[in-house]
């Protein structure tokens, strides 16, 4: 069941953060809906959206890469550390 969980939480952060890319390929909802209101783009791309006009906004993709990186060696070791903490008992 742990792993499972671990799982289950490692594809919610990747689905997240394919979202934020440029990279989705799919429309969730119509631009004129609750989330099109609150800044929610249907097809992704928060990211560069975030960064448009900054000077950051040349290094997107690696900003991606980082952020993606990162978050999923976090997961990572929290995971590790539940499966540790659970084996000890």
């Amino acid at each position: 069941m742990k792993h499972f969980f671990a799982i289950l939480v490692v594809l919610l952060v990747s689905i997240f953060l394919l979202y934020i890319s440029r990279f989705w390929p799919v429309e969730l909802w119509g631009r004129r809906s609750f989330l099109g209101e609150l800044g929610l783009r249907p097809n992704g791309g928060l990211l560069a959206q975030w960064l448009r006009g900054s000077p950051l906004a040349p290094f997107e993709l690696l900003i991606w890469v980082v952020l993606g990186f990162l978050s999923l060696t976090v997961i990572e070791k929290i995971t590790s550390w539940l499966t540790l903490d659970q084996e000890k008992k």
